[in-house]
């Protein structure tokens, strides 16, 4: 018997419950009684029967606490039906505080808005201030603006009454449930959505004043407090000089302590205060400085797409009386955000104006900072001669003038140079170098680009192990840096992710891109998901694409994000049979990246190239015979594409590593295969055979587990379709063992149509009682489509006399004349599946 609620119960009810817990039932009868402890303030009839009823033979008194937050995120997917952002997920984490009910009201209000508290839930908390008397709604109030917590001394400053009737309105609130002591000296709301909904119920004047009166309080410097606490009061009371220079200090005390998110609202709080000329006027700061900061902040934060808006508008509203070296030091904070993110922005042409403002002979911090990002804008033309010449010269200047930070950024543009012209061993060294003086001296920011850099060397050596082991020390430090979704942290936690799954430790991938728990900015949620996405399609997980709604948008804004969602959905859309929508995410990812990167020949392409002909001959054999020349033609055109992309990237000083080689082996093998199963223009079977043996190598070489399976699938096709049958029970094996273990349903079915050891064989029931083997049955549903044998054989891989063979037994079991009339039969009876 469960009986809820038993706080709301009256007299009666708590006596029928006392009489039943006290007696024994003859039968196996567990009385269960819930109440809410929050609601059991020290007047309340339930408080001494709980009591009592504990102290009853039989009876257990168990408390159950707040869900943990990972149940509590457990709970939100449940309720909503599409993903939430993970930042979305958090907020309503943080508020709900694990209670059940508040997690339940705060997801069905999630699409109104990220601070929405919805009606029924605020008036439910406000009952509880109803029962206080007027001193005690007061003091309540008064801490509610105050926000989550409230030190005793600052409250008794701002609500102005004498200490008795305080400590009485304060002991009111505690027993109420209201209030709870929080540390020594303050108090605090027993749940966060209780101080929101007091709060939201304040009149506009009374926040007005109490907001003025915590500011006076804390600016009076009677109590300790924050620059932080100061310019939220002060901005709340409409005191904008005081909230303008709080919010510039609050800034800075955040940097100090490592918490660039904050950092960056305070900076742009104090940036928005001094748009107003009349606020300006009035205080003594330099904006274009404290737009710089605000801009390395974001950075920092990981908001890179911000940090480049907040410099470019300072920048777009620099007065005609600016100095150059104003107009200079927004310059290269615009150079210094565009290079860590995809963007319109023209670096060379920002680093050239900026170059031309400063004299040649002065040699200033100014300067080494224009050199080095004037350096980068050359490298990312690939210019190298040009970035060499000035890295170097930025260099030399940071070492003369005790410049570390610019020194190792200048250092690790002059190695990634250096590995373009096919000196990796000296570019390994020199990266680490750069690494061991960013650290030393202390710069953050150097230290995880050189140790990024080191990783990307390895990656493209195909040294996957120390890839990764590099890319995860490059994340754990910018997490111990206080710089999680910082550039070149993120990204190496993304690449974690990328080898992690290259490797076939698709759990490891999975768990190193798992957000939850975290609030990442949305640059680094979409990136990371884009990881996960690439798991899901190898898996042939189709909630994948329940990820792509809300990545797509992210395609013109972010190459990595693109193709990584892209190739994922590629394949997605291709296993499920869906040829269109493959074909167009390749040409949008295309479209996107081209016009993001202004390069049409980008090397990913090869990748994506190679994708969408695997799904193009995958559909090869049930495409009508007079739409596969389109196919073809459209083969062709990826084969040209990925050479093209080959051909620049080798122009452009672009060595292509062994990643590089088994994709280019792919876009080969793949487009003969396609060539093999249409019947158009087809290769000899040499030719094949060579073809996927060189794409098995090249994947092997490389280390891609799922890759070198996938091939081996498909070499295995081609060699029993030339009666080489040991070699390619062998070949299929090991792609089979390989799927099995990742989990790659997609390949699986693929290794099954072929027959692959281990499958089982389909048992199908013909009206005669006989059965079809799993090849018969292939072999019909084939033949029904209208296809020769011809066709038959190319798109299952064995020769036309064997189909022959096959059709002759289907005939026979059938019972049938011809092939027309087992078509029929075989529909009629259902052998083909549904209609």
């Amino acid at each position: 018997v469960l009986v809820e609620d038993v706080h709301w119960a009256d007299q009666s009810t708590r006596d029928l419950l006392g009489y039943l817990l006290a007696r024994r039932f003859a039968g196996p009868v567990s009385v269960v009684a819930s109440y809410r402890s929050d609601d059991l303030h020290r007047r309340h009839p339930l408080r001494p029967v709980v009591a009592e009823w504990s102290r009853l033979p039989g009876v257990a008194r168990l408390a159950l606490g707040p869900l943990a937050d990972a149940d509590v995120r457990t709970l939100v997917r449940a309720l909503h039906p599409a993903p939430l952002p993970a930042a979305r997920v958090s907020n309503i984490v943080t508020r709900a505080e694990g209670n059940a009910f508040f997690t339940e009201e705060l997801v069905a209000a999630s699409d109104v808005g990220e601070r929405a508290l919805p009606a029924d839930l605020a008036e439910l908390l406000l009952v509880r201030l109803d029962q206080f008397d007027e001193t005690a709604r007061l003091v309540v109030r008064a801490a509610s603006a105050a926000g989550r917590r409230v030190p005793h001394a600052l409250l008794a400053l701002v609500v102005e009454i004498d200490v008795d009737r305080l400590d009485r309105a304060l002991r009111e609130a505690v027993d109420g449930n209201v209030l709870v002591a929080a540390g020594a000296d303050g108090y605090g709301f027993r749940h966060a959505l209780l101080a929101e909904a007091i709060y939201d119920d304040l009149l506009p004047g009374e926040r007005v004043r109490l907001h003025a009166a915590y500011a006076e309080a804390l600016a009076s410097q009677g109590v300790d407090s924050s620059a932080a606490e100061l310019a939220r009061h002060a901005r709340l009371a409409h005191d904008l000089p005081t909230a303008t220079k709080a919010s510039i200090q609050a800034g800075d005390e955040a940097m100090a302590l490592a918490g660039p998110d904050e950092a960056a609202r305070h900076y742009e709080t104090a940036l928005e205060l001094l748009a107003d000329k009349a606020i300006a006027r009035g205080q003594d700061v330099d904006v274009v400085e404290l737009a710089i900061k605000a801009s390395q902040a974001c950075v920092a934060a990981g908001q890179v797409f911000r940090a480049l808006a907040l410099v470019q508008e300072q920048l777009r509203d620099l007065p005609r009386d600016a100095t150059p070296a104003q107009r200079t030091r927004l310059l290269v904070a615009v150079a210094s955000a565009a290079v860590l993110s995809d963007n319109s922005v023209d670096l060379l042409e920002v680093t050239t104006e900026a170059l031309g403002l400063l004299p040649a002979a002065d040699l200033t911090p100014l300067r080494a900072m224009v050199l080095n990002v004037h350096a980068r804008a050359h490298a990312d033309r690939s210019r190298d001669e040009d970035a060499v010449r000035w890295a170097t010269e930025a260099l030399q200047l940071a070492a003369a003038l005790g410049l570390p930070d610019i020194a190792a950024e200048a250092a690790t543009t002059l190695a990634r140079v250096g590995e373009r012209v096919d000196d990796p061993e000296a570019s390994r060294q020199a990266f680490e170098q750069t690494i061991a003086d960013a650290r030393a001296a202390g710069e953050v920011a150097a230290e995880l680009r050189g140790m990024f850099s080191l990783g990307g060397l390895f990656y493209e050596q195909g040294r996957l192990d120390d890839a990764l082991r590099v890319f995860d020390e490059t994340s754990s430090r910018a997490t111990q840096t206080w710089r999680p979704w910082a550039p070149y942290g993120v990204d190496a936690r993304m690449m974690s992710g990328i080898i992690a799954y290259v490797s076939g430790d698709w759990e490891r991938a999975s768990a190193i891109v798992d957000l939850a728990g975290e609030s990442p900015p949305t640059l680094a949620e979409a990136v990371l998901d884009a990881v996960a996405m690439t798991v899901a399609a190898g898996r042939g997980d189709a909630r994948g694409l329940d990820a792509l709604q809300r990545l797509r948008p992210w395609w013109a804004r972010d190459g990595m994000t693109a193709i990584l969602s892209g190739a994922a959905a590629i394949d997605l859309y291709g296993d499920r049979g869906d040829l269109d929508a493959a074909v167009a995410a390749y040409d949008e990812v295309v479209e996107k990246v081209s016009e993001l990167w202004r390069l049409m020949a980008f090397q990913a392409r090869i990748r994506l190239s190679a994708l969408l002909l695997g799904q193009l001959a995958g559909a090869a054999g049930r495409t009508p015979s007079g739409s596969r020349p389109a196919l073809l033609e459209r083969a062709d055109k990826l084969l040209n594409q990925a050479t093209l992309s080959a051909a620049d990237g080798q122009v452009r000083g672009r060595k292509r590593g062994p990643e590089g080689e088994a994709w280019l082996a792919r876009v080969a093998a793949e487009h003969l295969r396609l060539r093999w199963l249409s019947g158009i223009d087809q290769p000899t079977e040499a030719e094949l055979i060579t073809a996927w043996e060189c794409a098995v190598a090249r994947f092997e070489e490389f280390g891609h587990a799922f890759e070198i399976a996938r091939s081996q699938a498909r070499l295995g096709a081609v060699l029993r379709a030339v009666g080489r049958t040991g070699e390619s029970v062998a070949v299929l094996a090991a792609a089979r063992r390989s799927a099995e273990r990742l989990g790659a349903q997609p390949l699986l079915a693929e290794l099954r149509a072929l027959g692959a050891a281990g499958a089982a064989p389909a048992q199908i029931a013909t009206r005669h009682g006989e059965a079809l083997t799993a090849r018969e049955s292939e072999v019909l549903a084939l033949v029904a489509q209208g296809l020769s044998n011809r066709e038959v054989a190319n798109q299952l891989y064995i020769s036309a006399k064997t189909v022959s063979v096959h059709v002759s037994n289907i005939l026979a079991k059938l019972g049938v004349a011809g092939r027309t009339e087992a078509a029929a039969v075989a529909r009629r009876h259902g052998l083909l599946g549904p209609a």
